[in-house]
C-alpha cells in the first residue's frame, strides 16, 4: 500500500489564497446590491478561479453567503481593539459605529441569501449580538478606564440602540446623526 502524502505547503497556500479571493469577490458582488442575485459563475470569474474551485470551498450559495457574513462580522469586531489603540475611546466608538453602519448597509445586497442562512440556523442573532457586544465592551472598558465614557451602560444597551437606529432611520444621513447622538449619550458627565 502506498503512503498518502500530505499536500505540499505551496498547494495549501494556493488553496487558502483561492478561498480568500473567493470570499473577497463574493463580498464585493453580494454587497453591490443589484436587483438580480449574483451568479456563482460571476463570483468565480471575479475571483480568478473556476466554478469547481468555488464549489470545493463552498458547496452551496448559502455556505458562501454565511462565510461572507462571518468574515465581515469578524473584521468589524476585530477592529475595535485597533481603534482603541489609535484613538481616544469616544472617537474609537464613533468610528466603530460608522463601520457598523457600513456593515449593516452592505447586508442589504445579500438580504435574500442571508435570510436562508439565518433560517437554517447557521447564523443566529444571538451569536451576532454576542460578537458585537464583545467589540463594544472593548471600547467601553477603555472609556471607563480613562473616565471619558459612562460606567452605567452595558454593551447590550449600545448594540440594541444601534440596531434600533439602523431599523428606524429614514436614510444613511439620519442614521449617522442618530449614531452620533448615541455616542454623545455615552460620554461621561464631567
Amino acid at each position: 500500500m502506498g503512503k498518502v502524502s500530505e499536500p505540499r505547503p505551496s498547494a495549501r497556500r494556493d488553496a487558502q489564497r483561492n478561498r480568500q479571493r473567493i470570499i473577497d469577490a463574493a463580498t464585493r458582488a453580494l454587497t453591490a446590491g443589484g436587483p438580480e442575485p449574483v451568479k456563482i459563475e460571476t463570483i468565480a470569474q471575479e475571483a480568478g478561479v473556476g466554478v469547481g474551485t468555488l464549489y470545493r470551498n463552498f458547496p452551496s450559495r448559502e455556505a458562501l453567503v454565511e462565510e461572507v457574513y462571518r468574515s465581515e462580522l469578524t473584521r468589524l469586531c476585530a477592529v475595535a481593539e485597533q481603534l482603541v489603540a489609535e484613538h481616544p475611546p469616544a472617537a474609537a466608538m464613533r468610528e466603530w459605529m460608522r463601520r457598523y453602519q457600513d456593515f449593516v448597509a452592505t447586508k442589504h445586497g445579500m438580504a435574500e441569501a442571508l435570510r436562508a442562512v439565518i433560517a437554517s440556523g447557521a447564523i443566529t442573532s444571538g451569536q451576532t449580538r454576542e460578537r458585537l457586544n464583545g467589540a463594544i465592551a472593548t471600547i467601553l472598558e477603555a472609556g471607563r478606564a480613562d473616565g471619558s465614557l459612562r460606567t452605567d451602560v452595558e454593551p447590550a444597551d449600545v448594540s440594541a440602540s444601534m440596531a434600533g437606529i439602523m431599523l428606524t432611520a429614514a436614510d444613511v444621513a439620519q442614521a449617522g446623526r442618530m449614531l452620533q447622538l448615541l455616542v454623545d449619550g455615552l460620554l461621561a458627565r464631567l
